[in-house]
C-alpha cells in the first residue's frame, strides 16, 4: 500500500517528515511518496529555490527513508495527484481549502465529485484547523506549529537535516544572494 503527501516542500521540513512516516505507522504503508506539482496550485512558480533544487532535497530524504519516495507530476489538484495511491496525507489547512468550491469552478457538485474520489484521508491538526475526528492523523503536538513559510521567514531549525544541509551549502532559503552566486558557480570537475 502506497499513500501520497502532495505539497511544494520549499523547504522540506521535520514536520513533514514526521507526518509522512506517522501516516506509514497509522495504515501499514510501504511507502509514501512526496508528491509536488510542477506548479503549485495558489502558489505559482516558485522562483527560489529553483524546483530541480527542492526535488533533490527530497531525493536525498527519500534516499535515507526506505519507506519514502518522492514524485513530480503536471496535476494541481489532489484529487488528480492522489490517484492511484491508497492514502492522501495533507493539514487541516489543506481539507479546508479542498472543500472551497472555488477549485471547482465555482461548482459545489464538482467539489463534492472530486471529495468522494479520493482514497483514504489523512488530515493532520493546522491549528487554529482541527483535523475531523474520523480522518485525523496523529502527529506530536510539536509539530503542528511547523511550516515552509515560517522557515523562510528565519524558523531555519524547523528545516529537515537534507534542507539545512542545502541550505548551509549554497543559502537556498536564508540568503537568496549567496544562493544567487552559487547558481552561477560552474559546476565540479567529474
Amino acid at each position: 500500500m502506497t499513500g501520497c503527501y502532495p505539497g511544494s516542500f520549499n523547504p522540506l521540513t521535520v514536520a513533514h517528515l514526521a507526518v509522512a512516516e506517522a501516516a506509514v505507522e497509522a495504515f501499514g504503508l510501504d511507502r509514501v511518496d512526496l508528491v509536488v506539482s510542477r506548479v503549485a496550485l495558489v502558489k505559482g512558480a516558485v522562483e527560489r529555490p529553483r524546483l530541480v533544487d527542492r526535488l533533490q532535497v527530497l531525493e536525498d530524504a527519500a534516499a535515507a527513508r526506505p519507506w519514502l519516495g518522492v514524485a513530480l507530476r503536471d496535476e494541481q489538484l489532489f484529487v488528480d495527484l492522489a490517484r492511484g495511491y491508497d492514502v492522501v496525507v495533507m493539514g487541516a489547512d489543506k481539507w479546508e481549502q479542498l472543500h472551497d468550491p472555488s477549485f471547482y469552478a465555482g461548482s459545489p457538485a464538482a467539489r463534492d465529485a472530486a471529495l468522494a474520489a479520493l482514497p483514504r484521508v489523512a488530515v493532520v491538526d493546522r491549528p487554529p484547523l482541527l483535523a475531523p475526528p474520523e480522518h485525523r492523523l496523529d502527529v506530536h503536538p510539536d509539530h503542528h506549529p511547523v511550516s515552509s513559510s515560517d522557515v523562510r521567514d528565519g524558523r531555519h531549525e524547523w528545516m529537515a537535516p537534507e534542507a539545512a544541509a542545502f541550505d548551509a551549502a549554497t543559502g537556498a532559503w536564508s540568503d537568496p544572494a549567496r544562493y544567487g552566486a552559487w547558481l552561477r558557480l560552474p559546476p565540479d570537475p567529474e
